[in-house]
């Protein structure tokens, strides 16, 4: 597919987007090549590839998902300015 320049200025007036003159020629190549690319997802050689979750084959090292620190709520909150019920009292920033 190919835009035209009408087409091009129909599109630009659907998105209310205002297109100098001498950036015409210039912006519909660049459309026009991204739909060149849209078009290629269509050839029907990819519907037998399997989806990819990274586009080099590696696998993901994790870190095990244990409790690396213990319970410090005492330690933290012995150094709160104002506190209540467990929780930090903190100014009100917002009207």
């Amino acid at each position: 597919m190919s835009l035209t320049n009408d087409q091009l200025q129909a599109v630009a007036h659907l998105a209310r987007i205002a297109i100098e003159p001498d950036w015409t020629d210039a912006l519909r190549s660049d459309l026009n090549a991204i739909l060149e690319q849209a078009d290629k997802l269509g050839d029907p050689r990819l519907n037998e590839l399997e989806p990819m979750a990274h586009p080099l084959d590696q696998t993901q090292f994790l870190r095990a998902d244990v409790v690396s620190e213990g319970d410090r709520r005492e330690t933290l909150m012995a150094g709160a300015p104002a506190q209540e019920n467990g929780l930090f009292l903190v100014p009100k920033v917002i009207e």
